[in-house]
């Protein structure tokens, strides 16, 4: 009997982080989800506009990421904003407590998405960006697209 090929879940990415933050070095590190949570994350259904992560007590948590309520749990579903234990080695965590040590640093989620089926979460260290930093990059995109736009016409 043939196995039914399942599509490959989304990956779900926090665009402004790009926008809003130099990202410094990135990390990827697991998630500690209940039942609910993993399903409605194959769906697409999680938000990482307002989430960052901190160390605490060495343990490292993911704070404001909402994933919906799955909607087949009924009673047995999960709360949408619960704080989230990432897992990640003690010293990788202990270098993240490091590198946020510093005024202006934090860890910001980039993506969630799907490895080996296990739900992982690519974390990155990020400074904050002023106003002329931003604008200087979105000119330097302008610019880019630009080439690209008068190499392909030459072609």
């Amino acid at each position: 009997m043939a196995r039914e090929v399942q599509a490959a879940s989304p990956r779900i990415t926090n665009r402004r982080a790009m926008h809003e933050y130099f990202i410094t070095a990135k990390l990827e590190c697991g998630l500690a989800l209940v039942g609910s949570e993993v399903k409605s994350l194959r769906q697409g259904h999680a938000q990482l506009q307002e989430a960052f992560a901190r160390v605490e007590r060495g343990e490292l948590i993911l704070h404001g990421c909402h994933i919906d309520p799955y909607d087949k749990a009924g009673k047995y579903g999960h709360e949408p904003l619960r704080e989230r234990k990432l897992l990640a080695h003690r010293r990788e965590i202990e270098r993240l407590e490091e590198a946020t040590k510093e005024r202006g640093t934090t860890l910001i989620p980039l993506a969630i998405y799907f490895k080996d089926g296990r739900a992982k979460l690519e974390l990155g260290v990020a400074k904050g960006k002023q106003q002329h930093d931003k604008r200087d990059a979105i000119r330097k995109r302008e610019m880019d697209r630009d080439v690209r736009r008068a190499m392909t016409r030459r072609q």
